[in-house]
């Protein structure tokens, strides 16, 4: 043996890679390097100076500190970063959705949870216990699943991370078949689409559906797309690099030019997201009420019927009859996340709130609490009645801290109290726009313990469906 390390990227650099050792990874930099060089365009400034020689030097983009670049190329580099501003899209229109500012809304340092005082914990959720007596915590339980994802759930070459994800899916999808919202001359609209994979297994599961268009909305760029892969008639895909916060949907030009009604879909779409989320899918339903004169979307079809062309849209055992010049929302299925992130500028439920007694103070201490249904404490059973009754009861000690005084099982339904709390804002905001809104588990704890999707449907559409 010649005693040199072998070259395996972690005792020696691999041939023809960097020589950086990359301290954080444990291992050697794996990026190619010129003929003739040791380190990649990264690490050059890692090279030792050698006489005779000029070492170039490298600085951080100013549009991008995360890479660097060849000081004297800068000129050139900045004109094709990709971290430079774009032209923007005609859909493009700045905080269209990020709902309105009011005093409430100044800037204030945050104060931690663990800061507050055990009288200041009693008070907030003796507040939130009086403003979530009238709901009911234990919901509907909704977990479904469709025919087109069996096989997919019953390959075992799909590992545990995997199969959850696509049970998540298929009862995605069984929901929305639920609620008939899957069909054909609609366009799906994905917000926080990510690979796209939610759209793909629609699209699959719409089979002969004609006319159908997908929407995703992802504001970063996403590698490994799934979407490219769909040769099928009948179905498009487009993607909308953008902020949601930013989408005037309205303005899309599938949606001017077909004048499809609009499903809005999500998996996961974290905190704030789902207000602006909300804001934007029914802001084309919002224009077309201004432009008849905010009569409801019933009242209108009931009195263009006969004087207007008309075209049917076939939801589950009902038909909804619709102008071809009006856009609206068939319906919405988004499963929610990261209550903890929401923010109280964004937010749709304000009104809510306010109707409740409850401030942007109590909205930031409650966001920040639900963080306490998810946040890794050991699991147990928990009997909501149980827990409530101990919470309503609760003595705190004088001389003690709240970490002391809640259990683990109470914490937790503390969190989920406040979870159901900023969801029930949401459902009022959907009703005020005419919509039947619920909130239901949609999978089970084991495999996603963010297990809750809102939907949201027409109320004549729901009624309609009952009758049937």
């Amino acid at each position: 043996m010649d005693g040199k390390a072998p070259a395996d990227g972690i005792a020696a650099p691999l041939p023809g890679r960097c020589g950086y050792f990359v301290a954080k990874k444990k291992r050697y930099c794996k990026m190619t390097v010129a003929g003739g060089k040791l380190f990649c365009g990264e690490h050059a400034n890692a090279a030792p100076h050698r006489d005779g020689e000029s070492q170039r030097k490298r600085i951080p983009c100013p549009l991008d500190p995360k890479h660097t670049v060849d000081e004297d190329k800068l000129e050139k580099h900045l004109k094709k970063c990709n971290a430079r501003e774009k032209p923007k899209p005609i859909y493009y229109s700045k905080s269209i959705n990020g709902g309105y500012a009011d005093g409430l809304d100044m800037a204030k340092q945050q104060v931690s949870i663990c800061a507050l005082s055990k009288e200041e914990l009693e008070n907030m959720i003796s507040k939130l216990l009086k403003a979530t007596n009238s709901l009911d915590s234990q919901l509907t339980d909704q977990t479904s699943t469709h025919r087109i994802l069996e096989e997919a759930l019953n390959d075992p070459r799909n590992g545990e991370c995997a199969f959850k994800h696509l049970k998540q899916k298929a009862s995605l999808a069984g929901n929305l078949e639920r609620l008939g919202l899957l069909g054909s001359n609609r366009c799906f609209v994905e917000f926080g689409a990510g690979r796209g994979k939610l759209s793909h297994w629609i699209d699959l599961a719409l089979q002969d559906a004609k006319n159908a268009h997908f929407l995703l909305v992802e504001r970063a760029s996403t590698r490994f797309k799934v979407d490219g892969k769909h040769k099928r008639q009948g179905s498009t895909f487009e993607r909308l690099q953008i902020d949601i916060e930013d989408l005037n949907l309205s303005n899309v030009p599938l949606l001017a030019r077909e004048k499809l009604p609009v499903v809005g879909i999500g998996k996961h779409l974290c905190g704030a997201a789902t207000d602006l989320a909300l804001r934007c899918i029914l802001s084309c339903y919002k224009t077309e009420q201004e432009d008849s004169d905010k009569e409801p979307l019933n009242k209108r079809l009931k009195s263009e019927m006969g004087t207007t062309k008309e075209y049917s849209m076939n939801l589950s055992n009902d038909t909804v009859l619709m102008t071809p010049n009006e856009p609206s929302v068939l319906g919405i299925a988004i499963a929610l996340c990261c209550h903890h992130r929401c923010e109280w500028k964004h937010y749709v439920g304000k009104e809510f709130f306010s109707s409740q007694g409850l401030t942007a103070e109590d909205f930031e201490i409650f966001q920040r609490l639900s963080s306490w249904a998810t946040c890794g404490m050991k699991r147990q059973p928990i009997d909501n009645e149980h827990w409530k009754a101990n919470l309503e009861e609760h003595n705190f000690e004088k001389n003690s801290t709240y970490e002391g005084t809640l259990t683990t099982g109470e914490r937790e339904h503390v969190g989920h109290l406040c979870k159901r709390l900023i969801d029930q804002g949401r459902i009022w905001y959907l009703q005020q726009q005419g919509f039947d809104s619920a909130v239901q588990y949609y999978t089970s704890p084991s495999v996603s313990l963010e297990n809750v999707l809102l939907t949201a449907i027409p109320s004549p559409t729901i009624q309609q469906t009952e009758d049937c």
